[in-house]
């Protein structure tokens, strides 16, 4: 699963940028720029990091994250939050907690990114190795 990025933002600027840094990571890298994208590319079965900006037109990262949940397909993927508005809503986050591996405020470090998906890495194989074990 580390090895997928898909990077949901509405940022142009900020999606050339990212696709860029990542894929000199060795990562395969896909962007979009709205919810409704997202969701299509789960349905074709894509699998990995999901980082998604929460402040996006049509369909914003909160109704995003909640149509992942509904669909299931947050058993596929894990996702980050990246956003320039500051602190979590509680009201909007109530419910998707367990669905969230980190929130990431903008402006960020790429260090903070590689080291997020590093983590994600880390945490899928000893998931992966306890299910083999029982």
């Amino acid at each position: 699963m580390g090895k997928k990025i898909m990077i949901v933002d509405d940022d142009p600027d900020l999606l050339v940028f990212l696709r860029i840094f990542f894929e000199h990571q060795n990562f395969e890298v896909l962007t979009v720029d709205c919810g409704n994208d997202c969701i299509e590319e789960l349905e074709r079965g894509f699998k990995g990091v999901i980082f998604m900006d929460l402040m996006m037109p049509f369909m914003d990262g909160w109704t995003t994250l909640r149509e992942i949940v509904k669909r299931g397909y947050d058993k596929n993927v894990v996702v980050s939050i990246i956003t320039a508005s500051g602190r979590a809503d509680p009201e909007k986050m109530r419910g998707l907690e367990p669905y969230i591996h980190d929130y990431i405020q903008k402006p960020f470090s790429l260090e903070k990114l590689i080291s997020n998906v590093n983590d994600v890495s880390v945490t899928t194989k000893l998931m992966f190795f306890r299910k083999k074990i029982k």
